[in-house]
Parts: C-alpha cells; structure tokens; sequence
C-alpha cells in the first residue's frame, strides 16, 4: 500500500502537473477524514495523519499519541479511495485554474466541442474547456464541431459547478493580441498600438506609432504585399481593418482616424474635446460611413466628439442659421437624442427628412415608430421653412 501510494503520487505529478507536496497533503487529509470514520473519532478530537515523503509509511496521531493498531491498508481499500481521488481532483482544478488565470488577456488556441444554446464549447487542447458566449461572437462568424478555433481569455473565476473559462473574438484586445502575433515589430516593442476602436464583425481602425523613425509603423503592420494585416482579416472572418498613423497634432490623427475620407478643414475645441470636422459634399457619406459607422469608430479612436459638416458659403450658412428649424425643434428629440442623431451624421432637419426608417432605427434610442415620427415632423418642418 506505501509504495504504491508513493507511485501513484509520483504518476500524477509526472501527467497532470501537479506538485507533489499537494497530493502528499491531499492523501494524509484523505486518510485522516476515513480513519476518523471508520474508528469514530469525534470533530473536537484531534487527529493527524502522515505519510512519509520517501518510505511511504502511514503513521496516525490521535490528540499527539500515534495509534499503532490502525489498518490503513483496509482503510484506503473501504473508504479513503474515493476521498483521494475527490483531493486530487481538486488539486488538478486548482492547477488548471492557475494556468489559465495567468493567461488572462491572451489569446488561446482549441477546437469546437459542442454548441450549448447559442454559447460555443471549445476543448481547449484537452487541459479544460473554455465557453464562447453568444455576445462574445461576432455576428458574421459561424463554426462548425471540430473546427479549429482562436480566441482571447476574458476572465478565468471559479463556480459551484466548476472552472469556467470565458473566451471572447470580440474584445477590441483580440485584435491587438493578432496584430502582436502577426507583426514582429509590435511584439518586440518598436511599433506601438496606441488605440484601438471596433464594431465586431464589421470593422475595426487601429491606430499604431513607430519608436524607431526608420520603421514605418502602417508598413509593418500591413505587411509586404498587405500579407500581415490579410491573415487578420482572414481570422477575422473578412472584418475591415483600417490601419491609422497616430500622432500628437490632434488634427493630423482626426484626419487620419478619419480616412478614407478626404478632410478640408478642422476646428477644435480643446476644452471639451470636440472638433468640428469640414468636408466637401462629395465626402460628406464616406466620412459619415454606413449607419454612422466611420466617424462613430473614429471618435472612439481619438477621444474626441466629431461634429461632420459639409462647406457652405458664409452667406448662405448665415441664412441657413437663421432660417432653417434646428433639430430641438422636433417633438420628442432630448439632449441624448440629439447627440446621438450627431454622432450618426444627421445634423439638420433635412437630413432627418430625406432619411429612410431603417437608417434611423441602428441609432441608440430610436426604435421603428419614434424613427417614423421623426421623419413626419422633420417634413413638416422642412415644408413651413
């Protein structure tokens, strides 16, 4: 029975990882818990058991006296067994939970195990399972059973039923994590990934700056030939990457932050972090983006609200001010609203009125009746004007 604990012991250390001195105290823990069972020792009495670390002799102490008639051999054979193994088990969670706890914030690789309604099981190389939350999906990806998978480690917490693994593909750091993976010059430090901004299955901009002046920071990151940044998109599953220059001229950064619109002019607000973006006519959608969505991930990239105008003479932009209905004219339509309808391009009455139901309803806060009312109230405005 000794040496064959003592195997045993050694046998799991060598295949699970574990360190030995915590299956050591996992079975004198075990042998304690039987033999107070099987002699009837009482809680309040103390009892100690220990098993030598290299002959694998089992002694009992009851109360700092040994007990020499115990048979610790009928002991692990009727009751201790299933105690051992419960012990080990723990150790070996305990091990798994460590692993992966340290490995918070990066990005793990594993297999398609199950689907569990909506949430995706992955095997994560056969040490646990990981879970893919449906919000943690992104829209346009499907997988199927066996399917090799990539994703980044949210959190890592203990529950009642177990470890619990949450993995993400749609974490803004996801991508930051590939693009370390991908771009040499980023893991070793002489690119910098400043900011990233990211609408999960669409489109993300990055915003990246070179330490070394002799290393352009975009180049690197797209790769010759654009291979780099294509094996992104790739695992991205065809989600659009706009790669930024950052710089500390707010202007320079908004513009580029921006692209591919072209920018006339640009007016900040420092104190409020605001700029006031022109564009010509021709630009105004491009800058805009679909359903708001380049300037809306742009903001997010510089930190600042950008406010998307079109050139206009200063006359009529005079006359237009003095004339045209303001957006708070529109029943219904409070601060957030407003800055909502803003930050998604519509910035006037007539933009709200030549707008159609479905471009109104991806803005927050508006669903299908109150985009329709906007829309007749802005037409009636438009029509007194």
């Amino acid at each position: 029975m000794s040496q064959e604990l003592l195997a045993i012991i050694e046998q799991i250390e060598r295949e699970k990882g574990i360190n030995k001195e915590i299956l050591f105290e996992a079975v004198e823990s075990a042998l304690a818990s039987a033999a107070r069972k099987v002699l009837g020792i009482s809680p309040e009495e103390k009892l100690r058991v220990e098993l030598d670390r290299n002959t694998g002799k089992i002694r009992a102490f009851k109360n700092e006296e040994e007990l020499i008639s115990i048979d610790f051999g009928r002991i692990a054979a009727s009751v201790a067994r299933q105690l051992i193994i419960q012990k080990i088990r723990e150790a070996e969670k305990e091990v798994i939970f460590n692993e992966f706890q340290g490995k918070v914030g990066e990005i793990v690789s594993g297999a398609v195990y199950r689907f569990d309604k909506g949430n995706i099981i992955v095997d994560l190389l056969g040490k646990a399972e990981g879970v893919l939350l449906r919000r943690e999906q992104s829209p346009k990806e499907e997988f199927k059973p066996g399917q090799r998978i990539r994703a980044y480690i949210a959190e890592v917490k203990k529950e009642t039923k177990g470890l619990q693994i949450i993995l993400s593909r749609t974490h803004p750091t996801f991508v930051k994590k590939l693009f370390e993976l991908e771009v040499p010059e980023i893991y070793e430090g002489i690119v910098e990934i400043k900011s990233i901004a990211r609408q999960a299955g669409e489109r993300t901009k990055i915003a990246v700056w070179s330490k070394n002046e002799k290393v352009d920071s975009v180049g690197a990151c797209v790769g010759m030939r654009g291979n780099r940044v294509k094996n992104i998109v790739n695992e991205l599953h065809g989600e659009k990457i706009d790669i930024v220059r950052y710089s500390d001229d707010n202007k320079e950064y908004i513009k580029a932050a921006l692209s591919p619109a072209k920018i006339a002019e640009i007016k900040l607000d420092k104190e409020h972090l605001r700029a006031e973006v022109i564009v010509d006519d021709d630009q105004l959608s491009l800058c805009i983006g679909k359903h708001g969505q380049n300037v809306r991930l742009a903001s997010r990239l510089v930190g600042w609200e950008l406010d998307i105008r079109t050139k206009a003479p200063a006359a009529a932009a005079e006359a237009e001010k003095e004339e045209a209905p303001s957006l708070e004219q529109i029943s219904g339509v409070g601060e957030k609203t407003l800055a909502h309808l803003k930050e998604a391009g519509f910035n006037t009455i007539g933009d709200i009125s030549k707008a159609k139901i479905e471009d109104l309803v991806n803005i927050k806060g508006i669903g299908k009746k109150k985009a329709q009312k906007l829309i007749e109230e802005a037409k009636k405005l438009n029509k007194i004007k």
